[in-house]
């Protein structure tokens, strides 16, 4: 058996803790992240934009958490938010 790096250590002790749920519908679930993968491999425009040096930091320290570059996170946001799937926080 080989040795567990950090990530799958933390992932094991995860699930030991029963954090992990099943997921209620799974096979319209697994199809709606489908569909979503598709529209996010659909990139056929680009699209410069000027943000602060501190929130794009922070973008890519989220995108390093996540496992997925930072301009895939932002693309993600923004496919979210059109799609009305992302909302912003009320005050």
């Amino acid at each position: 058996m080989s040795k567990l790096d950090q990530q799958e250590r933390k992932l094991l002790e995860s699930v030991d803790r029963g954090e992990w749920k099943p997921v209620a519908r799974l096979e319209k679930e697994r199809k709606r992240y489908q569909d979503y993968a598709k529209a996010m491999l659909k990139k056929d425009r680009r699209v410069n934009i000027r943000i602060s040096s501190k929130d794009l930091e922070a973008i890519q320290t989220r995108a390093v958490e996540e496992g997925i570059p930072y301009q895939t996170l932002i693309a993600s946001l923004l496919h979210k938010y059109v799609s009305g799937r992302l909302a912003e926080r009320k005050a």
